[in-house]
């Protein structure tokens, strides 16, 4: 019954790791949307209808296999503390979260310039004019602040009770949200690894996903903000 359950968990972590689901996504919809504007760029369009398809398929998909265990979503994924006391503690640490990133990106191309494999940064880019910032507002406050960290606390939840422990989650899931991100290069590759493996920490001991989806959205948020203002305006944080 146990190795039945491990077998069944490791499943589970597969189809809900955001690889199977975004790639068949990607290759359906390139049949129908080119993948790449006219510049060569990233298609806003594209991107947006991939984002939002999968942030559905996998929602969708971690609430069925919740509910096939016969497990709640609150046991699982918001615990029982204070909605309200989970929302102040993600507010709280989203300013440092955006402090320590940016300290470490400049860290890591200060000391290994060989990192920044990607001089301008393909999403960034896509925020520069006043439609794009607002479509890749949307798309890193759904798709980034709610769907990852939907899938970040399931993960983590299965890699707990049965594939060897919040540990061995936190690792895997971290590196895989690293490797994730690494069309904007490898600083930011390292960067996003490290800063996956804080929402890890902080739901593994907060046992729920409020304070990291709120800290989540506000680190997106705020990035997508500053590259409007410095690609339509001139003005870099």
């Amino acid at each position: 019954m146990i190795a039945r359950r491990q077998w069944e968990s490791a499943a589970e972590v597969f189809l809900c790791s955001g690889y199977p689901t975004q790639l068949t996504l990607s290759l359906v919809l390139a049949a129908f949307i080119a993948p790449q504007d006219g510049n060569g760029s990233i298609s806003l369009l594209y991107l947006a209808l991939v984002s939002a398809l999968d942030t559905v398929a996998l929602l969708a998909l971690i609430v069925w296999l919740i509910r096939r265990r016969g497990e709640t979503l609150r046991g699982v994924l918001f615990g029982h503390q204070p909605l309200t006391r989970g929302i102040g503690v993600g507010l709280a640490i989203a300013p440092l979260l955006v402090v320590g990133v940016s300290a470490l990106m400049w860290t890591l191309r200060g000391l290994w310039p060989g990192l920044q494999t990607v001089p301008d940064n393909p999403l960034e880019g896509l925020a520069g004019s006043t439609t794009g910032a607002v479509v890749m507002l949307v798309v890193s406050l759904i798709a980034g602040g709610v769907r990852e960290e939907v899938q970040r606390g399931f993960l983590l939840h299965r890699f707990r009770h049965d594939l060897g422990g919040p540990v061995v989650g936190l690792l895997l899931t971290s590196l895989s949200f690293g490797l994730g991100h690494v069309i904007q290069g490898q600083d930011a590759m390292i960067t996003t690894a490290v800063l996956g493996a804080l929402w890890g920490i902080i739901f593994l001991r907060r046992r729920s996903i409020t304070p990291t989806i709120v800290s989540h959205a506000v680190f997106n948020g705020t990035q997508v903000l500053a590259a409007f203002l410095q690609r339509a305006y001139g003005i870099s944080g």
